[in-house]
């Protein structure tokens, strides 16, 4: 079955590369795990302009590095589909580029953390230690670059498509259910973003979206656990009104949300709001803000991600 990306740079089919790899055998047993393959093999079956694989000199997982041509980069882990770095372009670097994301001891950057609804207790992610394996790449030589990994988790086969721009990246999921049975899911992309000045940081695009205060999902690339997350800081003497405790929903009004204080919510419609047969989802495209002080005066970085989280629920009779 002919493969292609939610995104608008599509994918080719590895149907139609079967007679210059072995793609057709890994297609069909749902994707091999990672750690049996080389980059060398990467390379000679996906490698093209702004795509190489590389091996981790220390033994580590392979790697995906992506690059446009205007200088932007990223770095993606194959092992679990972490993306460790991204470099876009900027204009008031001499080299242009700068890295956003911010990464400790392999964790942090921007990953996938996808949950079994169904379970009464916290279970870690389903896709903490998948055995992700390429499944397809394209590029249109200059100004995009995509990746598609793919794993198998019982009756769940799932994609997960890294693509860069000249100036974003994005991330899409696709989950299938392959079983007679149907799944509840719940899924989420975290981002660690990394900002020159705390006070000077805000979010653009979530004005009129419902939220509540929230803790993160548990994942094993995570800096913060739920609970640190969650944990309440000082204002101080001006640090403005209090965040609403856990489960009380209200709107933002603000045309920037400001990131100066810690907070971990969810952007979403109420539960209340999604039983109505018509009713307003939360953005998937928003912008984030960094006051940046150069050597002549300060500016701000403008960094675009873009998320796209699908599940397809098909019962087979």
């Amino acid at each position: 079955m002919a493969t292609s990306s939610v995104l608008p740079l599509h994918l080719l089919s590895c149907a139609r590369r079967a007679s210059t790899s072995t793609s057709t055998a890994a297609r069909a047993s749902a994707a091999p795990a990672v750690a049996a393959t080389t980059a060398q093999s990467l390379e000679e079956s996906f490698g093209r302009k702004g795509l190489r694989f590389v091996a981790d000199p220390a033994g580590g997982p392979l790697a995906a590095e992506l690059s446009v041509r205007n200088g932007s980069s990223l770095h993606l882990r194959l092992g679990d589909g972490l993306v460790t770095s991204y470099r876009p372009k900027v204009y008031w670097k001499d080299d242009g580029c700068r890295e956003v994301l911010h990464t400790v001891a392999g964790k942090g950057g921007v990953g996938l953390v996808l949950n079994d609804a169904t379970s009464s207790s916290a279970q870690p992610s389903l896709v903490d230690g998948a055995e992700w394996a390429v499944r397809d790449a394209d590029s249109d030589s200059y100004d995009a670059v995509q990746v598609e990994l793919g794993c198998t988790i019982g009756k769940l086969d799932i994609s997960y498509v890294v693509t860069l721009y000249s100036l974003s990246m994005a991330t899409a999921v696709i989950v299938r259910n392959t079983g007679s049975k149907p799944v509840a899911l719940t899924g989420a992309v975290l981002s660690h973003i990394k900002f020159d000045k705390r006070g000077g940081t805000a979010v653009e695009g979530l004005r009129g979206c419902p939220y509540c205060s929230y803790p993160p999902p548990a994942a094993a690339f995570s800096l913060l656990s739920p609970a640190e997350a969650m944990k309440r800081e000082d204002p101080g003497w001006f640090g403005g009104a209090e965040e609403l405790r856990q489960g009380v929903w209200t709107v933002e009004e603000d045309l920037y949300t400001t990131l100066k204080k810690k907070v971990s919510r969810v952007y979403a419609a109420p539960p209340e709001e999604r039983k109505k047969r018509v009713y307003s989802t939360a953005p998937s495209k928003f912008t984030t803000i960094d006051q940046v002080v150069s050597a002549d005066q300060p500016c701000y970085e403008i960094i675009k991600f873009f998320f796209i989280f699908s599940i397809l629920n098909r019962t087979l009779l």
